[in-house]
């Protein structure tokens, strides 16, 4: 089970913008990270190709912040909130609860839970 500080630790990373250097430090290798109701992406080098497709369209990240971080054991909620232009000008509001399951000091399962409705933003 992780502690407060580890998992904050975690959460400093994120809201610097860390995202691929999180996942090396933080997933375990066999993570099962999934999107809403979206079938799970298995194994850290598949999770890490996916997030490298989301920094790559990344060109302005204004706000990566949790909200709230509650620590049970090894269950962690995070309340993000997060802001980003992409290199094609969309304009993406995130307002997401991110349950993990962590096994010792690293990630195991992570699951994100939002509206997807609510993603795009006006210019």
């Amino acid at each position: 089970m992780p502690t407060k500080q580890r998992v904050q630790e975690f959460v400093s990373y994120v809201e610097q913008g860390k995202f691929l250097e999180a996942m090396e430090e933080f997933y375990a290798d066999d993570i099962i990270m999934q999107e809403n109701l979206k079938p799970p992406t298995v194994g850290k080098a598949a999770n890490i190709e996916r997030e490298r497709g989301f920094v790559a369209w990344i060109a302005d990240l204004r706000l990566s912040r949790a909200a709230a971080v509650v620590v049970d054991g090894d269950q962690v909620v995070i309340h993000w909130q997060s802001e980003y232009v992409g290199t094609d000008g969309a304009h993406v509001r995130y307002d997401q609860l991110t349950h993990q399951l962590w096994r010792g000091d690293r990630i195991a399962r992570e699951r994100f839970v939002y509206d997807p409705t609510t993603l795009p933003v006006a210019a």
